[in-house]
């Protein structure tokens, strides 16, 4: 029997499949005897019991059925589709965009993605589980489907948005700017390509903090920048140690730095400000979650002290209400307004418009600010949590960096190489625990173990049971002395518990 198998998956299914294509093709017709399956094993030096897994299979499919004393038999015509051939890998063409695209991103390792299977994830970057909030959205949406228009949306924003989001950001965090400033856009990320696409060339430098927040610096690398880590300490951004001359571009979280929490000094934002005026660069202000201070005022933005229209105040709403909404904000400079909005157009064109009027609505009628009231007394007090929880299993081991503010800590453990702290997080892995390394934040990971602990995702009595969780998995690796520091790591297998 001539029968060629593809290759693809287990030889039984193979089999099976190729059994089926001869049905289809005619060459086994309904009623025809099947080889024996020792006689088949034979003529395709197969074993035995792949063949009788293949019959089996089909079998159980109903295209053959079995006659005692008689053998096997194709019992029905065919009448499923043929399998079509596995198709041949296609000659890729790619850009230089495509190829930095796909040496950059790994869409299957992105750091902060609660893995499969864990029981429980220090998860950060993820907004806290709300059911009021989706109620509350759904009847958002409801109300302003009726005057939603059919045709195509604005491409800066639908006008009572910008509005909104005009009011708020000055109100709370003292931006100046006016609706005509706003551009609406599809979260941090699109803003951040758009003024990738509008200001760099390949090869441009852009210099961000060391550590950062690493999505963006896949973007910029994605667009072919050059880049420069430039170090942070308590109070930001060492400005002092930018590249001279200056960069292009400098990407920077200064009212809550990514991943630290330090607040860049008033000092230090006049000094970051003249650098971008006396270098003609320019100035990406990203304040992805800085309205979330628990013990003190909001801290002002950068932008309120930009005189020379240098500064592009970046804000999203994924990370204050819920990922899916996808809407975020660029206040654009004047300079830069024409170019911004031409790149949107050629990007998507716009942003949905029944989410913009939702949000508009939600806005103007008070509900965001309830919203962030709430949450943020929340965040306050499972922050509060973890740091007592965390001080009693293992004070002694850590070093807790925090701002009160945000919707994580960074937590660094004392004298853990990070060759070692690698083998915390995979035993922790292990025991359905999910840790978080800060190394990926970096463009030089640094040599000690330093993990970003999120909370806002969790529960208290979730938080209780995964600090106590991480001290077992803390205690597999004892704190060493000075001579026992320059051995390598032991990786202790799993235990029983």
């Amino acid at each position: 029997m001539d029968l060629v198998l593809d290759g693809d998956g287990p030889l039984y299914l193979q089999l099976a499949r190729a059994l089926r294509e001869a049905m289809a093709a005619g060459r086994l017709g309904n009623g025809t005897r099947l080889p024996s399956s020792r006689e088949l094993a034979y003529d395709l030096q197969l074993s035995r019991t792949t063949v009788v897994a293949a019959y089996e299979h089909l079998r159980t499919e109903g295209f053959i059925a079995g006659r005692v004393g008689s053998g096997s038999y194709v019992t029905s015509p065919w009448t499923a589709p043929v399998r079509p051939p596995p198709p041949r890998r296609a000659v890729v063409a790619q850009s230089d965009f495509s190829r930095r695209t796909r040496a950059y991103c790994a869409l299957d390792d992105i750091p902060g993605r609660r893995p499969p299977g864990m029981r429980h994830a220090f998860q950060f970057g993820v907004p806290m589980v709300n059911t009021a909030l989706t109620a509350q959205w759904v009847r958002e949406l409801a109300r302003a489907a009726p005057y939603v228009q059919p045709g195509y949306p604005r491409i800066q924003g639908l006008p009572a948005l910008r509005e909104a989001v005009a009011r708020h950001v000055g109100r709370s965090r003292g931006v100046a700017c006016n609706a005509d400033d706003v551009l609406i856009v599809g979260g941090t990320q699109q803003a951040l390509a758009l003024i990738a696409r509008v200001l760099l060339d390949p090869g441009d430098e852009v210099a961000l903090e060391e550590p950062h927040y690493f999505a963006a610096r896949t973007l910029l690398q994605v667009h072919g920048a050059r880049l420069t880590g430039v170090p942070v300490d308590a109070d930001g951004l060492q400005v002092e140690r930018l590249p001279d001359p200056a960069a292009k571009l400098t990407y920077v979280t200064p009212s809550h730095q990514f991943p630290t929490g330090a607040v860049l000094s008033h000092e230090r934002r006049l000094a970051l400000l003249e650098y971008a005026r006396m270098g003609s660069g320019w100035i990406v202000e990203d304040d992805y979650d800085g309205e979330f201070r628990h013990d003190q005022q909001p801290v002002r933005a950068l932008q309120e002290l930009d005189r020379d229209g240098r500064v592009l105040y970046i804000g999203s709403f994924s990370k204050t209400l819920f990922p899916a909404l996808r809407l975020g904000y660029v206040i654009m400079p004047a300079g830069l307004k024409d170019d911004l909005l031409a790149a949107k157009w050629t990007d998507d064109f716009a942003c949905p418009p029944l989410d913009q009027a939702a949000l508009a609505n939600f806005i103007s009628a008070g509900g965001y600010e309830r919203h962030l009231r709430q949450v943020t007394r929340k965040l306050a007090e499972r922050r509060r949590l973890l740091r007592t929880l965390l001080a009693e299993h293992c004070g002694d081991r850590l070093d807790i960096t925090d701002s009160h503010a945000g919707m994580h800590l960074v937590a660094w453990v004392r004298d853990m190489p990070a060759s070692e702290g690698e083998a915390l997080v995979r035993a922790a892995a292990e025991r359905k625990l999910a840790l978080y390394s800060i190394a990926p934040c970096y463009l030089q990971p640094p040599d000690r173990t330093g993990l970003i602990m999120g909370y806002s995702a969790m529960s208290p009595g979730e938080i209780r049971d995964a600090v106590a969780l991480f001290a077992r998995c803390l205690a597999l690796f004892p704190r060493r002395s000075e001579g026992e520091r320059k051995r390598p790591a032991l990786y202790l297998a799993r235990s029983s518990w």
